[in-house]
């Protein structure tokens, strides 16, 4: 029964991003308000945009139609979309998956960014953060890995040689346009994209895992050994306990669910592809700790090891990734379903969309696509193939 709410939660999901076309809002998407940007005295300056974003991304009230933020395609949602649908052809080889794929794939060569040394992806809005500011379209690793990662699917699916090249072509975008920060081992961690110098370790990982896949498709020991040099970089920050902070600068140093079941997947997969097992006992002390840390025995997904609140949508999406992809889902099954349940009772909308965060008086249920609807259709895919496969 427990799956069975799982199918009929998942097929109303389902429902509503075909129903909205894959568009949607974002908790960052602020600054393509048309307000915002009718006010010369504030768009430019840096706390102003910030401040802005903030009040967007942390308000429970959804003030985005009257300040004129338009629903728009985010790359990297639809990579998770086109992903998923891979799973789901796995599972069901109907043609209207396999249309999806297609239609996914397509729509993501098209929104590729075509000015910098390999395919990349960006978001579609201009993002401040406290660390740099990154202009709309301007790629990033994170976006571009999780492309690339979907062109790989969808090639494996299609035997499309478009999808694979440019999936490939990625590479050149981490080889040649990130920038570098090396420590004195020679190891380096991947800048988040080629404007900044930041050291964010999910992210340089999200890069060391894409060069892995594709040295599973090329054997170019190229991209072998510099995922290594990265993958290093990382596993040479670990904290004594098994966990990660979210990267090297003072307002980095955090450490919260999601982005550890990232550095995971990215280690575990690098791992996989390469043949490499250098940072087992790394995998060994993170997965403990993550499994350890981060839900409650109810089920609930924790946003820091250390605090319940808020509950992030994207927290319980990437457990059931991790569980999936490092092997673990059958062992954890008990965990994998009352996280799902808990979600999908607290966190669902009866419109078949996920909230964004509940918190522990006034909660967020704005229907972000990428943040909550993508990345909750993706893990969704996961465990129904893993209770296919069982």
């Amino acid at each position: 029964m427990r799956d069975q709410a799982v199918i009929s939660s998942f097929q109303k999901l389902k429902d509503y991003c075909e129903k909205e076309q894959y568009k949607g809002w974002d908790p960052y998407d602020g600054l393509n308000s048309s307000l915002f940007n009718a006010l010369p005295l504030i768009r430019n300056n840096r706390f102003c945009k910030l401040a802005w974003i903030q009040f967007f991304k942390r308000s429970p009230v959804n003030f985005r139609q009257i300040t004129g933020v338009k629903k728009d395609f985010n790359t990297k949602g639809l990579a998770l979309f086109l992903s998923g649908y891979c799973n789901l052809y796995k599972i069901d080889r109907e043609q209207g998956n396999l249309n999806r794929i297609i239609f996914l794939a397509n729509k993501l060569i098209e929104l590729q960014n075509r000015t910098f040394s390999g395919s990349s992806w960006g978001y579609n809005f201009d993002w401040q953060a406290r660390a740099f500011f990154q202009p709309k379209n301007i790629p990033t690793v994170v976006a571009t890995s999780y492309v690339a990662e979907s062109f790989f699917n969808a090639y494996d699916i299609t035997a499309e040689n478009k999808f694979l090249n440019t999936g490939l072509s990625s590479i050149d975008f981490v080889l040649k346009d990130l920038n570098r920060t090396y420590d004195d081992k020679g190891n380096y961690c991947f800048s988040y994209s080629p404007i900044d110098q930041t050291q964010v370790f999910n992210a340089s990982l999200l890069g060391a895992r894409l060069l892995s896949r594709g040295y599973a498709y090329t054997k170019n020991d190229l991209f072998k050994n510099e995922a290594q040099k990265a993958v290093a970089f990382v596993c040479d920050r670990q904290q004594s306990n098994g966990a990660w902070s979210y990267g090297t600068l003072p307002f980095h140093q955090w450490v919260d669910n999601f982005h550890t079941g990232f550095n995971l997947e990215c280690i575990y997969e690098y791992k996989k592809l390469t043949g490499d097992d250098s940072f087992e006992m790394n995998l060994h002390k993170g997965i403990s700790f993550y499994l350890e840390n981060f839900f409650t025995s109810e089920g609930v997904s924790k946003y820091y090891h250390n605090k319940l609140y808020p509950v992030d949508i994207h927290s319980p999406a990437q457990l059931i990734v991790t569980l999936s992809k490092l092997g673990l889902f059958e062992k954890n099954t008990t965990l994998a379903r009352k996280v799902m349940q808990w979600s999908i009772e607290n966190m669902q909308d009866k419109q078949g969309y996920f909230y964004y965060q509940r918190k522990k008086t006034i909660s967020s249920r704005i229907p972000y696509m990428r943040w909550a609807q993508a990345w909750m259709f993706y893990a969704m895919t996961f465990y129904l193939k893993e209770m296919k496969d069982q």
